[in-house]
């Protein structure tokens, strides 16, 4: 029953930003009775879709939770009074609630009130699916995923910039499937210009759930005719610059529906990409997923920021003359190299796919 909370759960990824995404499964008699999940936008929680579903059938049930049921009065009642006053008998809750308005006193409630209370079954998987909350709660900035497509050779691009396909279609799908779970999706102004993408999720029923698009852009060069302003009334696009953007790009911009957010400039001149960090946390993104190009990968790792590290790789040998997937990074000894651990490698078509996490 836990593994179907946990299934729940993980189909909310990039779609209840700021809140966390939880499933639950309510339990009476050995059949399930009640089933939700956070909803999109963070509300109603998972608990209630689940209560509502079950109705009476709730009483004297078993309640598998994957965080711990929210204890305070936000946008939404507690959760935990809910099922207090369904009168369940029993919540099997993945992992307690770090949020310092929750913190355990949602369990608390509900052993105040009788309710038998066992946490911890399925915490590693439900810490992982939620890893960009835990992240934001802890340090106030979104968990960092970066993405790479490349040849054999970490290439991204031939040396005149062609790079229509690396990897195949299974990989290609993949990657959008990672676009719908994560809240954000980051490239740089590069990328911007040479590409005009338009970032969103590009398979059938997904559509509706891309992720906001993020566009570290120091001077505000992104045009206003580019794919991502003209879409960015229906979808959110933020650029982020510094004080040396413009008025009239800045303007430009917001015209065309464009959130324009300054932050600090980096020794280079170019945004810094800790300063980016801190403004996406400020505004409740937990999950952000950099994509390109070669520069800003580059800056999110020497600034130490990625935290997880996909990587496609397709058949192809481009050389030392074609483009690297990861700029310069001014390493001096391999020990100062960014390091990351295996979790797992699969075939994705023709091509593979590794995922990595920052090494402990």
């Amino acid at each position: 029953m836990m593994r179907a909370a946990l299934a729940l759960a993980r189909r909310s990824l990039g779609r209840t930003w700021p809140n966390p995404a939880v499933g639950c499964v309510i339990v009476r008699d050995g059949q399930v009775v009640g089933r939700g999940r956070t909803q999109d936008g963070g509300r109603p929680h998972a608990e209630a879709i689940a209560l509502a579903e079950a109705g009476e059938a709730a009483r004297g049930a078993v309640v598998y939770v994957t965080l711990e049921p929210c204890s305070h009065f936000g946008k939404s009642p507690p959760c935990a009074d809910a099922l207090v006053r369904a009168g369940v008998a029993r919540v099997v809750s993945a992992m307690e609630d770090p949020y310092p308005a929750v913190n355990g006193r949602g369990h608390a409630r509900l052993r105040e009130a009788g309710v038998v209370v066992d946490v911890g079954e399925g915490a590693a998987e439900a810490a992982e699916i939620n890893a960009g909350f835990l992240m934001h709660v802890r340090s106030g900035r979104p968990l960092v995923h970066l993405k790479l497509a490349t040849s054999v050779d970490g290439r991204i691009a031939t040396a005149s910039g062609n790079s229509k396909w690396i990897t195949g279609e299974a990989a290609r799908a993949a990657g959008h499937r990672l676009r719908a779970t994560h809240d954000a999706i980051l490239i740089g102004i590069g990328t911007a210009l040479a590409d005009d993408p338009d970032l969103g999720c590009r398979l059938p029923g997904l559509a509706a759930y891309s992720p906001v698009r993020v566009v570290l852009d120091s001077r505000a060069r992104l045009s206003p005719d580019s794919k991502l302003a003209r879409t960015a009334e229906r979808r959110p696009v933020w650029l982020v610059c510094t004080a040396k953007a413009p008025a009239e790009r800045r303007e430009a911009l917001t015209a065309k529906g464009v959130e324009v957010m300054e932050v600090h400039a980096g020794p280079d001149g170019r945004v810094d990409v800790s300063s980016a960090i801190v403004a996406l946390g400020r505004r409740g993104i937990m999950q952000l997923l950099v994509e390109g190009g070669g520069e800003a990968a580059a800056a999110f790792l020497k600034a130490g920021l990625v935290d997880r590290l996909s990587v496609f790789r397709g058949g192809r040998l481009l050389g030392a003359d074609s483009r690297s997937a990861v700029a310069a990074l001014g390493l001096e000894k391999l020990d100062f190299a960014p390091r990351f651990t295996l979790v797992s490698s699969r075939i994705a078509g023709s091509d593979t796919l590794e995922s990595w996490a920052v090494a402990p």
